[in-house]
């Protein structure tokens, strides 16, 4: 099972794995970490990554970066109507009213939406993944920024599908650098100790995102966060290419803006120049050749000057921190420590303005780019059961107050309820009770429209279907269980008809209603709450009994109109599940998504066959100039003058018909065309290899026969060590050495009268197999072992009776009890190791 967390930045992508102990963050095909948010779409392909990033100038129109930010958003929302002019991409409406990039694909205009794009970003971040653990990866956790609302986190997941992935929890950004932060310490307060208070404050490419939480051991609780979704690096790189705009328009005449690439390219340098004045105080020069009208232009810049025309965003640091002090009611004193991360948290002057804010230094203890994919991997590698993990429980947070309203019949007008207030723990389930006769409607939104970073506060319509009344023509009693998920999403997770039925005399009831029973409590995902404040309920006319009311841990808002009961008479109940239909904006309907799906593995399959061709095409180039370059050095004495030169002209001719007819040609056509010229090539290669390789082979058989004639020589000197062989066998082997060294001679001698511009008389591989040949005849024989001499029977037994024998009969006793008295140590020495690993 894979462990995988994925971090989707604006500008950057990172991908950590769980393997080998630990959390690492892998590299892709470049041996990066870091893996650009770009996608580029060509007549052929689409590139993906680092590849795309290179085409952002030369292939502008067609080449998408930035489109985190509009997901699940309209196109007639006012933030894609601002981002439309800074695009060299063209965005449209699709039919649905989403926002749509539109781009040239396979040589045809195709629309896509946001989550197809992330889609395809995902895929390649799979591919990534599944390449560093070399097995497929499906389960993950991914980080969105903490202020994705619910469309946007829907939009997301939908992504995550059209990529293959099952993505196991969306986990705000924030909360992910918290885990990353939080697992690894040693020193947390015990569970019952006052927790330890930490800010987080990730500045990236495109938003500034901060939250406070609370650490105890094995826990993390999030008590509040703030942002400023458009403050990031980028808002200070378009300061500098403002400023520049300006400068090189008044300095060369150059309408900049009139022309995509060019300010592109500024862009580019803009972004270069901010890193350097990060690092060095100085004046630094910003110059561009051929920047626009075939004129070079040149400009300077300093920290000093650029913090100043950055003043306006610097001032805009302080309010979130200030914000979620207030919310979690804490005092600047009550901050153990302040971690940042994000690339645009190495500017000084941010640094400073947090620095100056909390009167503290700030700590960097965290991986700045890295932190919140390795939060992720630790998150997955918790839900996984694959991975055994220190036990680690998180409390996240509703980032908005969501609400809900529905039509109250007796009141004919609207009634509403707030579900969920601000920085309410998640994930969260909660049971509201409502009396109805007929199907109603739920309307679910954001209380309050202005804190959101989108213009639709609506969260969707739930329908709870297939109420009826009760058999007396009472209401019936409906149980409607509300849920924020892992996901950070917003749910009617389940809806039930409670039934009740008089039981006759003499029958036990099943279940009898009760006020405040367990049945009503509210339902706890994670740690139990503090008490709420009950939500605002409606009285109604009594003679039209259709209320709502709160499971509140245990205890509820009820309404005191209802008729006066009777006695109540022994009754059993029973529930009824209710079907709930969900209308949410901008959601993917389940045959578009299968569409997706399948049109997203369409295009996997024309990416892998186009990369296939390009591969037989460089095969084929990289042949032609490696021949060519041969032929005239180390080739050139193994082919003849007249094959060398036809060789080299089809060469030649090979490599123009590349850049001509050859541009654009199927796959099989390269291949074809390579195995052409290696039938010219190869015998070519195959001289050379047998020139360098022969001599070493000729080698080694003479060794194995001079060894052999040795044996043989010793053999008939009557050498004591030889002595056992039988003298048939040694006969053997000798007529073996004879018949190889004959062989060897001959093949020598014709070799060496041979042309090397022709094929050699005989083969390395020919050569060692005569060698194992003569090995395999000859080893056994000449490595025979001699056959043990055991004493003569009286002899034995004197030994036995006697013990040992005297130093003074046999001078070699002592040294025999001697030698056996070191071979005991010696044993004894070999067995401690073992003792001790035992």
């Amino acid at each position: 099972m894979s462990v995988v967390g994925f971090d989707l930045g604006f500008q950057s992508c990172y991908v950590a794995v769980a393997r080998a102990g630990g959390i690492e963050t892998v590299a892709n095909e470049y041996s990066d970490r870091s893996t650009p948010a770009c996608i580029s779409f060509g007549p052929k392909n689409r590139a993906i990554g680092a590849a795309a990033k290179g085409q952002v100038i030369s292939n502008a129109k067609n080449t998408l970066q930035g489109f985190k930010r509009f997901h699940g958003r309209a196109y007639t929302d006012p933030f894609v109507q601002s981002e439309k002019p800074g695009n060299a991409y063209e965005l449209v409406e699709l039919p649905t009213g989403a926002t749509g990039f539109k781009v040239m694909y396979l040589e045809e205009e195709r629309s896509f939406t946001a989550e197809q794009i992330t889609g395809m970003l995902l895929s390649k971040l799979k591919e990534t993944a599944e390449s560093a653990l070399k097995k497929p990866v499906v389960d993950c956790v991914i980080a969105v920024p903490c202020f994705f609302t619910d469309a946007e986190r829907r939009s997301v997941m939908d992504a995550t599908q059209i990529a293959g992935l099952n993505c196991l929890r969306l986990i705000n950004e924030t909360t992910a650098v918290a885990l990353a932060y939080g697992i690894y310490k040693q020193d947390l307060p015990a569970p019952e100790e006052k927790p330890r208070i930490v800010v987080f404050v990730d500045m990236g490419h495109s938003a500034y995102q901060v939250s406070v939480c609370a650490f105890n051991k094995g826990k993390l609780k999030v008590l509040a966060t703030a942002f400023d979704s458009t403050l990031g690096g980028r808002k200070f790189d378009e300061v500098l290419v403002n400023y520049f705009c300006e400068e090189f328009g008044k300095k060369y005449k150059l309408a900049i803006r009139s022309n995509i690439r060019p300010l592109l390219r500024l862009a580019q340098e803009c972004e270069k120049l901010k890193k350097l004045m990060s690092a060095n105080a100085s004046e630094l020069p910003l110059n561009i050749e051929c920047f626009m009208n075939d004129i070079d232009v040149s400009g300077s810049m300093n920290r000093g000057h650029f913090e100043e025309m950055c003043d306006s965003l610097l001032s805009r640091i302080e309010a979130p921190l200030r914000s979620i002090l207030e919310q979690a009611k804490l005092k600047k004193e009550d901050i153990y420590s302040v971690e940042i991360i994000g690339g645009a948290t190495r500017i000084p002057a941010v640094k400073e303005r947090i620095v100056k804010y909390f009167g503290k230094e700030v700590s960097t203890t965290l991986n700045a780019d890295e932190a919140v994919a390795r939060g992720c991997a630790l998150q997955c590698a918790i839900l996984s059961p694959a991975f055994k993990v220190r036990e680690f429980s998180i409390t996240d947070l509703v980032p908005y107050s969501i609400s809900l309203k529905w039509n109250s019949p007796a009141e004919e007008g609207l009634s509403d309820c707030e579900v969920f207030p601000k920085n309410h723990a998640a994930p969260f389930s909660k049971v509201l009770t409502f009396y109805r006769k007929d199907p109603f409607t739920l309307d679910a939104y954001y209380t309050t429209p202005k804190e959101l970073p989108y213009p639709d506060p609506s969260l969707g319509q739930f329908h709870i279907q297939k109420v009826i009344p009760q058999a007396d023509g009472s209401s019936s009693k409906v149980k409607v269980k509300v849920r924020v998920n892992v996901h950070g999403i917003f749910s009617v997770s389940s809806a039930s008809l409670v039934e009740i039925h008089k039981i006759e005399e003499g029958e036990e009831p099943m279940e009898t209603e009760q006020t405040g029973k367990e049945e009503e409590k509210m339902q706890v995902d994670s740690e139990e709450p503090k008490q709420e404040e009950n939500p605002q309920t409606q009285a109604e006319p009594k003679n039209n009994p259709d209320e709502m009311e709160t499971s509140q841990g245990g205890t509820k808002d009820k309404k005191t109109d209802q008729p006066p009961q009777a006695k109540k008479a022994k009754v059993k109940t029973s529930t009824i599940d209710l079907p709930i239909d969900h209308y949410p904006p901008w959601q993917i309907g389940r045959d578009a998504l299968n569409l997706f799906v399948e049109n997203e593995g369409k295009m996997m399959m024309q990416d892998k066959l186009e990369k296939e061709r390009n591969d037989a095409k460089n095969a084929v180039e990289e042949y032609v100039y490696e021949m060519r370059d041969k032929l005239c050095s180390i080739y050139e004495k193994f082919v003849n003058e007249d094959d060398r030169n036809s060789f080299i002209l089809k060469l030649e001719d090979t490599e123009n018909w590349l850049y001509e007819d050859g541009e654009d040609q199927a796959k099989q056509v390269y291949i074809d065309k390579l195995n052409d010229l290696k039938n010219l090539g190869q015998p070519i290669q195959t001289r050379y290899q047998e020139f360098e390789e022969q001599p070493k082979a000729f080698e080694e058989l003479g060794k194995q026969i001079q060894l052999y004639m040795k044996v043989i020589h010793s053999f008939k000197n009557k050498e004591e060590t030889y002595e056992h062989l039988d003298p048939a066998e040694v006969e053997k082997v000798e007529k073996s050495v004879n018949e190889s060294m004959e062989w060897m001679n001959n093949k020598m001698n014709l070799q060496h009268k041979q042309n090397l511009t022709v094929d050699p008389v005989v083969k390395t591989k020919d050569i060692q197999a005569k060698t194992k040949e003569l090995t395999f005849t000859c080893n056994p024989i000449v490595t025979k072992p001699k056959p043990k001499v055991e004493p003569p029977k009286d002899e034995q037994q004197a030994s036995e009776q006697n013990g040992p024998v005297d130093s003074n009969t046999n001078s070699q006793g002592p040294q025999a009890a001697e030698q056996s008295s070191d071979t005991a140590a010696s044993d004894a020495e070999k067995k401690l190791p073992e003792m001790d690993i035992e």
